[in-house]
């Protein structure tokens, strides 16, 4: 892989995040005023002009904007106006919950989803395959919220076999994992059951078989590493679906993550742990997304000898 084409990818992923961090920064200030959400619509004149002043917000728009981009350079994220401390470690602070929800369920949509999608290949048009694909639609088609709430209805209210929000015990990370992997997994399942068609339709499985190599070895070596990269590309997609999902499922069950946090945020107008949040969503995104790419070397000769000869 060249030097240049490595620069070029981390020039993007630069540019990237400077667009959504502008965007979010210009679309919270054009949204409302900060300081009549803090301080309420019932306060004096007097009182909203100084919180504005103390936190440069009767500056303008252009102006406040290039003090972000200098504190954000010098690693100043920000403070919070609900508490005065600082944005980045509030948002720190719910850090490893999120971590360990979105860990969990990768752990258990990767365990469900390809191998679900593989057996569907190998065994095409049979009714375990039928019956594969049908629940995966209805896994992709139920939406993480609604599958949230009546999880809680049936396993916490009727049943009472499991807790309905916190994170204190391994039991509070089951019906989260499962809202978020449910979904996850079917998206899995399809793509890499689709992958998996698309090569051992390939003329060179045909040939090694009819050469005497065994199914199961043309499948292991040759079937499964090239069905391995289209599936690895919606990785990348994944990351963005299941941060996405976790903002919904942290607040059906009262999750004390970062997805929560930003609902909150968002709500009471702290516009400094908003934007850590979106700084750092994006910063794992296009990390994500970037490996992902580098990845595809890795996984296929082909195009690394491309990008070595660019």
């Amino acid at each position: 892989m060249s030097t240049a084409y490595l620069l070029q990818k981390l020039t993007r992923a630069l540019v990237t995040i400077w667009i959504i961090v502008t965007f979010v920064f210009v679309i919270l200030r054009l949204s409302g005023d900060p300081a009549m959400q803090v301080l309420g619509p019932d306060v004096e004149t007097e009182t909203l002009e100084a919180f504005r002043e103390a936190w440069g917000l009767n500056k303008p728009i252009w102006f406040q904007y290039l003090v972000y981009l200098g504190n954000l350079f010098q690693g100043d994220l920000g403070v919070s106006y609900l508490d005065g401390r600082d944005a980045f470690e509030v948002v720190a602070e719910r850090i490893p919950k999120t971590a360990s929800l979105m860990l969990a369920t990768a752990v258990v949509t990767f365990a469900i989803g390809i191998p679900a999608g593989i057996y569907s290949a190998l065994h095409r048009n049979t009714f375990i395959d039928r019956f594969t694909m049908t629940v995966s639609v209805v896994g992709f088609s139920v939406p993480n919220f609604f599958l949230g709430i009546l999880l809680i209805l049936l396993f916490s209210v009727s049943w009472r076999l499991l807790p309905t929000g916190g994170s204190d015990t391994v039991w509070h990370y089951i019906l989260p994992v499962v809202t978020m992997a449910t979904a996850e997994a079917a998206v899995f399942a399809r793509f890499t059951r689709s992958a998996m068609l698309d090569v051992l339709n390939q003329p060179y499985i045909r040939t090694a078989v009819a050469k005497g190599l065994p199914w199961s070895k043309a499948v292991r070596e040759h079937a499964l590493p090239n069905a391995a990269i289209p599936t690895v590309t919606i990785t990348g997609f994944f990351v963005g679906t299941l941060i996405a999902g976790g903002v919904i499922t942290e607040n059906v069950f009262s999750w004390p993550g970062v997805g929560r946090l930003f609902v909150d945020s968002v709500a009471n107008r702290d516009l400094a742990i908003v934007q850590v949040i979106v700084f750092l969503i994006a910063c794992s995104m296009v990390t994500t997304n970037l490996i992902i790419d580098l990845a595809y070397s890795w996984l296929d000769p082909r195009i690394r000898d491309l990008r070595a000869e660019d």
